[in-house]
């Protein structure tokens, strides 16, 4: 029996429920996007834009920054992803 077998084993022995899957559907830091109401919390796939990115994509005023970056949800992520996909960067 290795020492992952082990762990697994005497944890659920234990009878201790594992709380950071119960906390995954509650988030800490909420969308930016004022239209949204989901959580940008990075470990529930939230992402981070720059401001300018945000203006091109929603308008001015209709999200909220802190220190020139936009903390977004999965969903508005990917929304702005496939909006700015085919712009040329170069």
């Amino acid at each position: 029996m290795g020492f992952k077998a082990r762990a697994q084993k005497s944890k659920a022995d234990s009878g201790k429920d594992d709380k950071a899957k119960s906390k995954k559907s509650a988030g800490e830091t909420a969308c930016a996007v004022k239209s949204c109401a989901k959580w940008a919390d990075k470990n529930l796939g939230g992402r981070s834009l720059s401001f300018d990115d945000a203006t091109e994509m929603w308008g001015n005023g209709n999200f909220s920054s802190a220190k020139g970056r936009v903390r977004v949800c999965k969903s508005c992520y990917r929304s702005w992803k496939k909006e700015t996909k085919n712009d040329d960067m170069y």
